[in-house]
């Protein structure tokens, strides 16, 4: 019965981590498309004040080089929380972790 109840509480506090990690994932989105509609909209109003048409001000690299960049680093956030990652997702975790129980347990049985 108690391992059972211990198993439970690591489901829960699995699930804990998962939910929080996915609210810090909202968060980095929702901070990423805030803060870069703010920079995109300043940069092209800068560069309509600086005497550019609206197209190039609007198609300068430089009006979403943030964009750009911040999201190659959302990207891989995507990655981590969706478990998307082919190399090292969620199976690949489970399964090294199974290999290092195995040997430990074989190991300690060496001793016995």
């Amino acid at each position: 019965m108690e391992i059972k109840e211990g198993s439970q509480r690591e489901k829960l506090r699995k699930a804990k981590k998962r939910v929080a990690d996915l609210k810090g994932y909202y968060g980095h989105l929702a901070a990423y498309i805030a803060v870069n509609t703010f920079i995109s909209v300043a940069k092209i109003i800068g560069n309509i004040n600086n005497g550019e048409t609206f197209s190039e001000a609007f198609f300068d690299f430089n009006t979403f080089a943030v964009w750009v960049f911040w999201g190659i680093g959302l990207f891989f956030h995507t990655i981590k929380i969706f478990s998307l990652n082919p190399l090292f997702g969620r199976d690949w975790e489970e399964k090294q972790i199974q290999k290092f129980m195995e040997e430990d347990r074989r190991e300690s049985e060496k001793f016995r």
